[in-house]
């Protein structure tokens, strides 16, 4: 099977998809805009040193840069968007395929798509550059290191997204692969941070000593190559080049490998459990829950957002930037203000984690329409069961970054603006979630997205965030309003503004289920 064959099934099922929703259609639309944006964006950020003709801005700039795209490449999908898997490897599992073959036409095809037309586009800024300070010879240089770096990127985000898709399955490897995720996932916010910081510092002779190590990395080298040209270093092209195919090597053999234990899957046999005196359903129920439908479908979604893979995914990224954020704007930034407006930003944050909720279930969904679950009742389980992860983690969150401000005595006023924004971000998500729900691809990988998928993760996050930040602004101005008695009433008030606020969109979002939920499962149960 060739890889032309490959790129047409791409684009076919693409095609399909927007013909048969016109919601893809518009997301496609939008991230066509948003895709000029970003080339434009970039091709104007690459060209600058060369159209200002400084060698050493030219130095700095394009392995940096390119370095970050390679690691936006790499943690943007775990982190947000995901990849796409129109092309799912396990489809062409009983397919007479070799897997050279088989990875060759999925790179290929994976670069068929607008991220890597945008990528490609601003990134030919850095040939702009080489070849206003080297000429042609560097120009086209630079045009061979764009086009394997974009090789790059795309073989890098595809081997991780397929290594911890094929780690997470495993039990008892899905603790440590996912603790691996978010430690390292974490460092990218410390280096932005660090650039910002070594920028405003002026401190351009480390920076400079920074981008020159990074040209020798995987990461910078491929953008490197026409500045190294221009600069008359070229015997440094062919050693960095080789760096950088041995990369895209090691990573392809990397994606088949765990591709290929993906399509195999994995069997194993866990111990018997000791049936217990309850009996196996009673079991199932923690006994601090009602013995109601209620208490069982809370206990169900405590138990499939520990479990499930995608969802397990989602609490781990919530965990990774709800720590980091509050916790790094408190100490990098003015201790003496109670940072109430990142508070409310990540219990949103968590509240955006529901936008898609049936989307995690797909046809399995089809169980609660069968047994016709009331609205409410479904809805306000999802949200308990969710809660149990979310509200301990939003606690600690506070408290922490109450101790670090080293205000304590604003600890309870913090946790009534946790509480607001948690239950206004349910209030907008409920009716989303029944609204603007999206099937997800039927794959192991947890951080797949169908074609456009991405897209509307996005925007339902954005349109939360946003949603939630208006309504709760009224709180912020409390402890201007009434100074230091917000101390006391801040946590009754916001706890009162957030359940209010959330009994509000259950009422809204109840009846809306009620009478859509056989459209609500078509939906979640599309085939991609």
């Amino acid at each position: 099977m060739r890889v032309r064959h490959f790129v047409r099934l791409k684009l076919r099922l693409t095609a399909n998809g927007l013909r048969a929703q016109s919601w893809r259609m518009v997301l496609f639309v939008l991230g066509v805009v948003f895709a000029v944006f970003g080339a434009v964006a970039g091709y104007a950020a690459f060209s600058l040193p060369g159209m200002i003709e400084e060698q050493r801005a030219a130095e700095i700039v394009m392995p940096l840069g390119g370095a970050l795209i390679v690691l936006g490449w790499m943690f943007l999908p775990l982190l947000f968007f995901g990849v796409d898997e129109s092309l799912d490897p396990a489809r062409f599992a009983l397919l007479p395929l070799r897997r050279t073959a088989l990875i060759k036409g999925l790179l290929v095809a994976s670069l068929v798509g607008l991220p890597a037309l945008a990528t490609f586009a601003g990134t030919l800024g850095m040939v702009h550059t080489a070849a206003r300070l080297g000429g042609p010879a560097a120009a086209l240089t630079e045009l061979v290191g764009v086009a394997t770096g974009l090789l790059l990127c795309a073989a890098i985000s595809r081997a991780v997204t397929s290594a911890f898709s094929t780690a997470l399955r495993s039990r008892r490897a899905r603790d440590l692969a996912t603790v691996l995720l978010a430690a390292t996932a974490a460092l990218i916010g410390p280096l932005q941070f660090a650039a910002i910081a070594a920028a405003e510092c002026a401190d351009w002779g480390l920076v400079g000593t920074v981008a020159d190590v990074v040209g020798w990395t995987p990461l910078g080298a491929p953008y490197s190559l026409g500045i190294d040209v221009a600069a008359g270093r070229a015997w440094a092209v062919p050693v960095k080049f080789v760096v950088v195919a041995a990369s895209i090597g090691l990573l392809l053999w990397w994606w088949s490998a765990t591709a290929e234990r993906a399509m195999l899957g994995a069997a194993g046999s866990g111990r018997q459990r000791v049936a217990s005196r309850r009996g196996p359903v009673a079991e199932l129920v923690p006994r601090w829950l009602p013995a109601t439908r209620f208490g069982a479908l809370t206990a169900r979604e405590m138990r499939y957002w520990w479990r499930e893979t995608r969802r397990r995914t989602s609490l781990i990224i919530f965990a990774e930037v709800g720590v980091f954020l509050p916790v790094f704007v408190t100490v990098a930034g003015d201790s003496t203000t109670a940072p109430t407006g990142t508070l409310a930003f990540v219990s949103a944050l968590a509240a955006v984690t529901l936008a898609n909720q049936f989307g995690f279930e797909g046809s399995a969904y089809a169980a609660n329409v069968v047994a016709g679950v009331p609205g409410r009742v479904e809805l306000a389980s999802r949200a308990a069961g969710f809660s149990v992860y979310a509200g301990p983690s939003l606690l600690t969150i506070t408290v922490l970054v109450g101790v670090l401000t080293g205000r304590p005595a604003e600890i309870p006023a913090l946790l009534g603006t946790v509480a607001a924004a948690y239950g206004v971000g349910l209030a907008i998500v409920l009716p989303m979630s029944v609204r603007a729900a999206f099937p997800l691809p039927d794959t192991t990988n947890p951080f797949a997205m169908s074609s456009g998928g991405g897209m509307a993760k996005g925007l339902l996050s954005l349109a939360a965030l946003v949603g939630a930040a208006l309504a709760t602004a009224p709180l912020h101005l409390g402890p201007g309003l009434i100074g230091d008695a917000w101390l006391w009433l801040g946590l009754p008030v916001g706890v009162a503004y957030g359940a209010a606020a959330y009994m509000i969109g259950l009422r809204l979002a109840g009846p809306l289920l009620d009478r859509r939920a056989p459209e609500l499962l078509a939906t979640v149960s599309a085939a991609q």
